[in-house]
């Protein structure tokens, strides 16, 4: 039996053709403004989220900044992975398979300081997370502006074909072998994927990806929310969870929430750097 829809927005067929063919597709304004201000303001002042946020150096030695967990409850970010419109989209983009959330995470790039995100393929190193197959995706919230300037996402439009990519490491980041990168980049130039407050980029999981620094005046942060499809449930423990059903919510009810009661999560759920391997490729 099929699970019902409980979202009013779906997807269009040159969407998921766009997907299916670029590896990412960015779906404008998914979020509106009231939601994505009550998202700025929870995120950047939950005292909570200050004290588990941590940094990651590029090869030049900038930090990066992010902040990670695992299970999702009943509090106001939470809601950004059960949503009915997020979760039904990664559901239509992994080819209509049940998800579950595999990790939400806020990726944050100071003004001035703000590192880079070394070149990698999510699926570089969570393969090494008992994932059998690329059945996962990552689904990028913009919170503030994200541009050329402030160190967007720049993506190698159709490279999930080309398969996983061996990933070491660069700096404190694992980071996919350069020697291969250097050779796709002769050919498909990176696209930089600039984006307002409230579009959310979906990448698949083997679609070569990397960001700038962030040399300006003006704050990157993003919400970025991680699937996987319950026919790869990892066939051994790790860091990040095995399938658990996920309880989706109506559209709705993220504003309603965000309005009345913004419950923080769970101090237990956040992942601190020594339990964190995806991005050290320790596992």
């Amino acid at each position: 039996m099929s699970t019902p829809r409980l979202s009013t927005r779906t997807l269009t067929q040159d969407e998921i053709l766009e997907f299916y063919r670029k590896g990412a597709l960015t779906v404008r304004g998914l979020f509106n403004e009231e939601e994505v201000g009550l998202l700025q303001k929870a995120a950047k002042g939950d005292t909570t989220i200050a004290s588990k946020i941590y940094g990651k150096e590029d090869a030049s030695g900038g930090v990066a900044k992010l902040c990670l967990w695992n299970d999702l409850g009943d509090d106001f970010f939470s809601m950004f992975g059960r949503v009915a419109r997020m979760v039904e989209a990664a559901e239509t983009l992994l080819g209509g398979e049940e998800v579950y959330h595999y990790h939400s995470k806020l990726s944050i790039k100071e003004p001035y300081v703000g590192g880079a995100w070394e070149w990698h393929q999510d699926y570089g190193y969570w393969y090494n997370n008992g994932c059998l197959y690329p059945r996962m995706i990552s689904c990028v919230i913009a919170i503030d502006r994200h541009t050329k300037e402030n160190g967007c996402l720049q993506v190698v439009e159709g490279s999930h074909h080309l398969g996983r990519i061996n990933h070491g490491i660069t700096g404190q980041q694992a980071g996919a072998d350069m020697e291969r990168v250097q050779q796709v980049l002769k050919t498909s130039p990176p696209v930089h994927c600039e984006l307002a407050p409230g579009d959310v980029l979906f990448t698949h999981c083997n679609t070569l990806h990397t960001s700038a620094p962030n040399p300006s005046p003006h704050p990157r942060w993003a919400l970025i929310v991680c699937y996987n499809a319950k026919s790869n449930d990892p066939y051994k423990k790790h860091h990040h969870p095995q399938y658990t059903p996920l309880h989706k919510v109506t559209d709705n009810v993220l504003a309603e929430v965000g309005r009345e009661s913004m419950v923080k999560l769970d101090d237990g759920s956040f992942l601190l750097p020594k339990t964190d391997h995806s991005h050290t490729g320790d596992t």
